[in-house]
């Protein structure tokens, strides 16, 4: 197929697009799972809470494009933990201002700094992801971000089944009751223990044993300290069990 010239090219024939960013940051905050909003400074929705996210700029691509705006809107800077691509979310009427497509990120990272607001925000903090979704004084976010929240959830629990991300959370040496803990905090049901801790024992590379003993028990036995082990993803996967579900046995 032959390029053809620019000049043959009518730009004005075609409706315009716009094309954004979104993120969905999570880290653990005093024992709960909390997602990073802010609060919109600018309409539409004044004064609401949102993801942080903004135009992508004709130079960059979208991951260049969320990383500048979490740090614009939130003075999160990068860090080296994973960011990925969630979804499109592409409905028409999703903003009120324009054709809009948004490129949805999200980011499950510990220890990440309290955010100051900045760029169009005229607010930043962490809220519980349960004080979001299900809380009594729940926000109202704006556009489809209450989707878009929902649909990083579950990536993130998924996320937990699936790989070793949850070691991150503890500093080492740490307690299998430690690990349980950031469990119970992403999935929202904690897990029942003594399952837990039989499946994270028998997972090749899932945890180590370290020589060291930690503060004795009720049962009168010093709890076993652990690091991390060797492996990114787990094989078996650790499952959720779901809410109509019957709990596991101990």
């Amino acid at each position: 197929m032959s390029d053809q010239h620019p000049a043959a090219y009518d730009a004005s024939a075609y409706p315009p697009v716009f094309v954004t960013v979104d993120l969905a940051v999570f880290t653990i905050r005093n024992g709960a799972l909390s997602v990073l909003l802010i609060e919109r400074g600018d309409e539409p929705y004044l004064g609401s809470w949102a993801l942080p996210g903004g135009f992508i700029e004709p130079a960059e691509d979208a991951e260049a494009a969320a990383w500048r705006e979490l740090a614009e809107e939130t003075g999160v800077e990068q860090w080296a933990g994973h960011l990925e691509q969630l979804k499109t979310y592409s409905a028409p009427g999703r903003d009120p201002r324009h054709r809009i497509i948004s490129v949805a990120h999200v980011a499950f990272a510990p220890n990440l700094p309290a955010p100051v607001a900045g760029d169009d925000a005229s607010g930043a903090r962490w809220w519980a992801v349960g004080d979001v979704l299900r809380g009594e004084d729940a926000p109202a976010l704006a556009f489809d971000h209450a989707e878009i929240l929902e649909d990083a959830l579950e990536r993130v629990r998924s996320k937990l089944e699936y790989t070793t991300l949850a070691t991150e959370f503890v500093e080492e040496p740490f307690t299998l009751a430690e690990l349980h803990r950031v469990y119970a905090a992403v999935w929202g049901r904690p897990p029942s223990l003594g399952a837990f801790r039989r499946k994270v024992i028998s997972t090749k590379g899932f945890v180590e044993a370290t020589s060291t003993k930690g503060e004795t028990q009720a049962a009168g036995r010093p709890a076993t300290l652990y690091r991390r082990g060797g492996a990114a993803i787990l094989q078996p996967a650790m499952l959720r069990q779901h809410a109509t579900e019957p709990p596991e046995a101990d």
